[in-house]
């Protein structure tokens, strides 16, 4: 792996995004590669854009992705995956959870929330993979779980053991979480791998 592989992570603040974000930084160094990554929190606590940059290969010099250098883009949220498309190039692979969080001009009524987010990204010739995480995360048994879904999702397309996620994920979460969120992630891969099998 001569070029090193870029990861935007995007949702709101509240969504476990930097939680994610630290799982995957950890297995790509377990993997052996030299990572790099950075985040912005924005207003987290008020459910502002959260984002992080995770970039990992033989040697990474930069922790930023510049604009429209993204290989894979995980939307934590439905309407951030727009928010973003600056980053994207038609060969990025973008997971979207299909899970609507308004933003407050939405929730006030004084804007309208977009028609059809997966269609217009869809329209500009990306790999869209939608995917209801909250729903995946309810059936592990915890709805916070949303996204160690997510990070089980974005596993599936990167070339990393599965068993050194599982070994991060019983570093970083605590063990009364734990369980439900290694079936979390197991089934956000199934979920993605049910996709690309065409089922």
């Amino acid at each position: 792996m001569d070029k090193p592989v870029n990861l935007f992570l995007c949702g709101v603040g509240g969504q476990g995004i930097l939680l994610a974000s630290e799982v995957i930084s950890s297995a790509c160094m377990k993997s052996g590669f030299d990572v790099k990554q950075s985040e912005v929190h924005g207003m987290a606590q008020r459910g502002g854009s959260v984002i992080s940059h995770i970039r990992f290969g033989k040697k990474v010099y930069s922790p930023l992705i510049e604009p429209g250098a993204a290989d894979i883009v995980v939307s934590f949220e439905l309407l951030e995956a727009l928010r973003y498309l600056p980053y994207m190039n038609k060969n990025t692979k973008v997971i979207v959870n299909t899970q609507r969080i308004l933003p407050s001009p939405v929730a006030t009524g004084m804007d309208t929330y977009p028609a059809d987010v997966t269609g217009q990204l869809g329209q500009r010739g990306l790999s869209v993979f939608p995917m209801d995480a909250f729903a995946i995360a309810k059936k592990a048994g915890e709805t916070r779980a949303v996204n160690m879904v997510l990070v089980g999702a974005l596993s599936a397309f990167l070339d990393l053991e599965e068993a050194v996620f599982l070994e991060v994920i019983a570093e970083r979460i605590p063990e009364k979480i734990r369980k439900v969120n290694t079936e979390a992630f197991l089934k956000g891969k199934d979920e993605i791998g049910g996709i690309l099998a065409g089922g």
